[in-house]
């Protein structure tokens, strides 16, 4: 299951049934998990763990140092869950102390080729990367995203539940859950709507996520405003609540 060409560390563990392709390395203190393959011409360093059934394509770069001057060589890691597809040429750095000292991929990612998580970063599960999509440090991304093609996220926002990004935007601040953006800087234009009847919400909940949005962006109201009218909202319909609470926790402000 390991090509003649492939360098091993004898410090790394992997399953019986890891595939590893020519000319890949996988360096000291890495750990591959069952069915996982490697393709080829693959580095991987470590302290990194990757879960089972992953899928790493050729010319990836994944658990080498991060790219921030302030690191001096502290043991960091980088952690992938299971069943993520990773393309051709992507980049994934371990943490820094002065943050978690964790950089975090879910489940169940589709991430196509040149994508970039810089160090710190936290990805959920069920998200999708478009080619280029790069993450900046700090960068916290919660489940169901969708970033389009070269979408460019700006250190220590977070983006929530469900939100879409189309190609080319810039996030300079917190995206809510839901929410469908675009341009540079990125404006908000409406909810994911596609996206959420593909998950299956209600017509009911779908508009209980409008009139959500509404109180946002459309009502004139201030922050503190718009929060008391999401948690009446959310009595009604626990869909919403995820707003308010993400809100509440943002220290960037929201795109506006």
């Amino acid at each position: 299951m390991i090509h003649p060409s492939a360098i091993i560390d004898p410090s790394a563990q992997l399953a019986d049934d890891v595939e590893v392709g020519p000319y890949s390395i996988i360096g000291a203190n890495v750990e591959i998990d069952a069915g996982t393959w490697i393709g080829p011409h693959v580095v991987i360093n470590g302290p990194t763990r990757i879960g089972k059934q992953n899928r790493i394509y050729q010319f990836s770069s994944l658990g080498d140092a991060p790219q921030d001057k302030k690191y001096a060589g502290e043991e960091t890691t980088l952690e992938i869950g299971d069943r993520n597809v990773i393309r051709e040429y992507c980049t994934f750095n371990r943490g820094t102390t002065q943050d978690v000292g964790v950089t975090r991929l879910g489940n169940d990612n589709w991430i196509m080729a040149y994508v970039h998580l810089a160090h710190d970063c936290q990805v959920g599960n069920d998200t999708i990367f478009a080619n280029g999509a790069t993450l900046a440090g700090h960068v916290e991304v919660e489940d169901k995203v969708i970033f389009g093609a070269f979408t460019v996220i700006h250190q220590f926002c977070r983006v929530g539940y469900h939100a879409f990004s189309g190609m080319g935007t810039v996030i300079k601040a917190d995206v809510p859950p839901y929410t469908m953006l675009n341009g540079n800087p990125a404006e908000p234009h409406g909810i994911n709507l596609e996206g959420l009847k593909r998950s299956g919400m209600t017509k009911e909940q779908i508009k209980a996520l409008r009139d959500a949005y509404k109180i946002i962006y459309k009502s004139g109201n201030r922050l503190q405003e718009a929060i008391e009218q999401l948690d009446e909202l959310s009595i009604q319909f626990d869909v919403v609540k995820r707003l308010p609470d993400f809100l509440r926790q943002s220290s960037r402000g929201i795109i506006r």
